[in-house]
């Protein structure tokens, strides 16, 4: 089953048992994708549709802090909420330590490297941790290995 097709059934289901917050987080991945899809006039993969997740995961971790300094605690735990289901649908988050060992051997597998080599550390990466860490987490990985 397609992702995409996951999506609509679990809609279906949100909508069957009126959970409100994961029918409404769902129809914003959806809404998403459709969008994507208009504007690039194709169909998308199950890889870009991961990318369109992290990305919304990405902007609610964000908008949480955002809350937080405006002692809006309805609205953060509304978003860690979303939060939640939105990393249903991803795959298993790797923990920093995960990270931070996957760009070690990456530094080793390129002879070593310094505090300019950053970016193409990070461009060397990112395609192996694609949707199971967040690239704030890898940054912050490289720059203390290459301190």
């Amino acid at each position: 089953m397609s992702l995409k097709d996951k999506l609509m059934d679990d809609m279906k289901i949100s909508m069957k048992n009126k959970d409100t917050i994961r029918k409404n987080t769902i129809t914003m991945v959806r809404a998403a994708i459709k969008q994507k899809e208009v504007d690039d006039r194709k169909e998308l993969s199950d890889d870009e549709i991961l990318d369109i997740i992290s990305k919304q995961l990405k902007e609610k971790r964000m908008v949480i802090e955002e809350f937080k300094k405006g002692n809006r605690d309805d609205l953060v735990e509304l978003t860690e909420t979303e939060m939640k289901i939105l990393l249903e649908y991803l795959p298993e988050q790797l923990s920093y330590d995960e990270v931070k060992e996957l760009v070690r051997n990456t530094i080793e597998g390129m002879g070593g490297a310094t505090s300019k080599d950053i970016g193409r550390i990070m461009k060397e990466v990112m395609p192996k941790v694609k949707g199971r860490a967040d690239g704030s987490l890898v940054n912050k990985a490289v720059k203390e290995l290459l301190e």
